[in-house]
């Protein structure tokens, strides 16, 4: 089974050729474990390769003087996490895991390859930073316009709907094994605040948190009170796509 199937699953990708599909495949150096809380790459330091995530979470953050951090992006399996390194050559802020991971490692060399023999490819590559971009954007709006019960409702909403699409979630369950401290740095909440909303949301009967699973319990109230409107994600059956 190739390690790179569920790049841009569900998200809207047009076929690869059979060709397309094993120089991707090809691309990988090797496959390496992290366990949780490792830096892969830090802030300024130049990067030769980029990361396919194929199993857990990991984010992107930056850390402010304070010692607190800000975490600007959540990324699941299928996710390129850093092919922005590859024009780019180093980052603006740190990745790292928040769970053991297995992450496909493929050098910059090896994409230099597919942007001049396989510009159908290259467009690909091009839309998962684009994808990338959406999600960027909805994140400013989450923390710059939503209350705490809002910003917690989209989060968990774009997360399951993220994992639906690569065969994560299922029956509105999903894996989810962020702490309450994780989640006030997505939310620019702190932990305290987090716990609340949590409470909240289990008592409202919304969603049930046990034992690092969420299950969606009312998917459309918490769509209003998040504001959610999944199209940002370009999910290739439509915006509610997945919904149990």
């Amino acid at each position: 089974m190739r390690v790179t199937k569920d790049f841009l699953r569900g998200r809207g990708r047009e076929a690869m050729t059979d060709a397309e599909k094993d120089v991707l495949e090809s691309a990988v150096e090797r496959i390496e474990e992290l366990p949780a809380r490792t830096i892969v790459v830090r802030r300024g330091e130049p990067v030769t390769f980029s990361t396919l995530l194929l199993d857990g979470t990991m984010c992107r953050y930056m850390d402010a003087r304070d010692g607190f951090r800000q975490l600007v992006a959540l990324q699941v399996t299928g996710d390129f996490v850093d092919l922005h390194g590859y024009p780019l050559r180093r980052l603006d802020h740190d990745v790292g895991t928040l769970t053991d991971t297995r992450v496909a490692i493929i050098p910059h060399q090896r994409i230099d390859r597919i942007l001049i023999e396989f510009p159908h490819l290259t467009r690909l590559l091009w839309r998962s930073t684009l994808l990338d971009a959406a999600l960027h954007r909805e994140w400013i709006f989450r923390i710059g316009r939503l209350d705490a019960a809002g910003r917690l409702a989209h989060f968990l909403l774009e997360t399951y709907h993220r994992l639906r699409v690569v065969g994560r979630a299922d029956g509105g369950s999903f894996d989810f094994a962020l702490t309450q401290q994780d989640l006030g740095e997505a939310l620019g909440l702190t932990s305290v605040h987090v716990n609340r909303m949590l409470r909240r949301l289990r008592e409202g009967g919304l969603a049930e948190f046990s034992r690092g699973t969420v299950r969606i319990l009312d998917h459309d109230r918490l769509a209003r009170i998040g504001e959610f409107d999944p199209d940002y994600l370009y999910l290739e059956e439509g915006p509610w796509y997945g919904r149990d």
